[in-house]
């Protein structure tokens, strides 16, 4: 379930971004974000020069600054430094609701941090009312009878909203159980009661829609992916012949004529721009 029981991905994450490499990115990234999101396939909590990057965030005026983290690290004084830094999401990432599934598809996580994390968030919160705390949970055939307690166990936490997506393959993780088969003749029954839920604890839920959800991954909203969603780390930075350093994101855009792609794209048909189309994106339903 977790990337860092992949042992190849693990290989890939090499380098860091020093403090001087921080300036560089932010001069060139965050004038044109609408939202910063950091983490997610990394644990960004071990890295030395966080705050800074949260400071960052906030100088240029990012709308929205969220953080993904398996909450295990999480210390009270950086916490309350991030969020006064700019930090206004925490998304935690979940995958059992009860100690002995969560501990075995998490493997590195410990559960009682894990809680733990979870109340020193939600007491955050409480001076911070714009901080919102979102829980990313990926179900799968062993782990989803289980997702009818979420609100059960972690609903004293505040929790603002929960995302539920299906298991997909994303490398060679310790867990290998990608079939749905004993879930989707449950799933309509299940969501239908878990909405409610959600609307009884104001918290909104992000969720296929139903069972032909799950079947079908496809979404149109991948269609803008490549122009929306700019993947950056210490050896990737969005395009690969992107010389960041030296040159400037709107001196790219040119040579590459990214303005005339955008526009050329808009007369387009679906038909067309089917190969833009991305089969991890699922259609959500989206409850308050």
């Amino acid at each position: 379930m977790c990337y860092f029981t992949d042992e190849n991905y693990v290989k890939t994450l090499k380098g860091s971004f020093t403090r001087d490499d921080l300036d560089i990115w932010a001069r060139q990234s965050l004038p044109q974000a609408l939202k910063l999101q950091v983490g997610c396939g990394a644990e960004p909590t071990v890295y030395k020069h966080l705050d800074r990057v949260f400071e960052l965030g906030k100088q240029y005026g990012v709308p929205h600054i969220s953080m993904t983290t398996n909450a295990n690290l999480l210390i009270r004084d950086k916490l309350q430094k991030w969020v006064t830094n700019g930090l206004n999401e925490i998304t935690v990432s979940l995958h059992g609701i009860y100690k002995d599934t969560y501990e075995e598809m998490m493997q590195k996580g410990d559960y009682q941090k894990f809680h733990k994390a979870l109340e020193l968030i939600s007491e955050i919160k409480k001076s911070n009312p714009d901080l919102l705390l979102r829980i990313n949970y990926t179900f799968n055939e062993d782990n989803f009878p289980e997702l009818k307690d979420f609100f059960k166990v972690y609903g004293k936490y505040g929790v603002d909203i929960i995302q539920i997506r299906p298991i997909s393959k994303i490398g060679e993780t310790a867990y290998n159980n990608f079939s749905l088969d004993k879930i989707i003749p449950v799933y309509d029954d299940f969501i239908k009661d878990f909405k409610a839920q959600a609307a009884r604890y104001q918290t909104t839920l992000l969720a296929p829609a139903s069972k032909e959800n799950l079947v079908q991954r496809e979404s149109d909203s991948s269609l803008i992916f490549n122009y929306t969603y700019f993947y950056v780390s210490p050896t990737h930075f969005w395009q690969k012949d992107f010389d960041w350093k030296r040159q400037s994101f709107r001196e790219y855009t040119r040579q590459i004529g990214w303005g005339k792609q955008l526009l050329s794209n808009v007369f387009k048909s679906k038909k067309q721009l089917q190969h833009l189309l991305r089969d991890q994106n699922l259609n959500y339903d989206v409850d308050f």
